[in-house]
């Protein structure tokens, strides 16, 4: 099978163009930058060299974005470029030259104001009934995006799934408060109860959805490590999170006192990824409850994968 990563000197374009080259495919690496995994070089604004890149396509998996933490160095035209025109771009072309299958990464980020509920409010559940409300263009343009990739499933018939994914990105977290009082690992296995993902579970979550897509036609998934939670507990964790974690896994609070640790004081989203575990057969292998395992055991708890990509960060200098 011959399968279009766009976005392929990323976390995740990486992630793919290793396991679907490890499964025998022909996997063609294409981003604006260079990387070992880059086969062609350039921009998804220019159309004639995505449709050069696409022709002969049987699948396009669609991971290439302008991300949150460019809303620092780029301007909105850039992130509409990037974001809007270049999956434009792309959807014209599969149509064009006959592609299947289109699976297009998108965000969690584009609910926006839906994930902060007001003070003394229970957290949030959301699935994918909940309404995006976008609160940077980021999330605008992201929305947009996959609101063209149903219009070409509307107009054309192409089948496409759209993957909203959860933190998955390893570099420290973009919030001064949170990187003070937290180290990474400690913020990150935290958040695998509720806002991240591990990212050998984003790739199979694409590759299930590869699988799918002909058949299901058009949809959106929320992709997330699978949560211990209900949505009886939202009232609680935004309350008091430990002691909701607690009754889940009464060993982890022994575990994090051993390493100085602590649980958020209170949770104010949970992620639900149930219609993709249901629909696409999706089986996310990396959870909470395997990192506590693995901290018990003194291993690392994350897949190998993430260990193999390692960090690359967003921008080319510090600032």
């Amino acid at each position: 099978m011959r399968i279009v990563v766009s976005g392929s000197s990323g976390h995740l374009g990486e992630a793919l163009m290793r396991t679907l080259r490890e499964q025998g495919h022909t996997a063609v690496g294409v981003d604006l930058k260079p990387s070992a995994w880059t086969d062609q070089v350039g921009t998804l604004t220019d159309a004639g060299f995505v449709h050069q890149c696409i022709a002969g396509a049987d699948a396009v998996l669609h991971t290439a974005t302008l991300h949150k933490p460019h809303i620092a160095t780029h301007s909105c035209q850039e992130f509409v470029a990037t974001n809007v025109t270049g999956t434009l771009n792309v959807l014209e072309a599969c149509v064009a030259h006959g592609v299947k299958t289109l699976v297009f990464t998108s965000t969690t980020s584009t609910f926006g104001a839906a994930l902060t509920p007001p003070p003394g409010a229970p957290a949030a559940w959301i699935d994918e009934t909940v309404r995006p409300l976008p609160k940077n263009i980021y999330g605008v343009t992201k929305v947009a995006a996959e609101d063209l990739c149903e219009l070409f499933h509307r107009l054309h018939g192409l089948p496409c799934l759209i993957l909203r994914t959860s933190r998955f990105f390893p570099e420290a977290d973009d919030n001064p408060d949170v990187r003070a009082q937290f180290t990474n690992s400690n913020t990150q296995i935290n958040e695998l109860l509720y806002r991240r993902v591990d990212i050998a579970d984003v790739v199979s979550a694409h590759l299930c959805a590869l699988e799918k897509a002909e058949a299901i036609g058009f949809a959106r998934y929320i992709i997330s490590a699978a949560t211990p939670f209900a949505a009886t507990d939202t009232a609680a964790l935004r309350q008091d999170a430990p002691r909701v974690v607690a009754g889940y896994f009464p060993g982890y609070a022994a575990e994090y006192a051993h390493r100085g640790w602590r649980m958020f004081a209170e949770i104010d989203r949970v992620y639900s990824s149930a219609k993709a575990i249901a629909e696409l057969g999706w089986q996310p292998a990396y959870s909470f409850a395997t990192a506590l395992a693995s901290l018990q055991q003194q291993r690392d708890y994350r897949s190998e994968l993430s260990r193999k990509i390692g960090a690359k960060g967003y921008h080319a200098e510090t600032f």
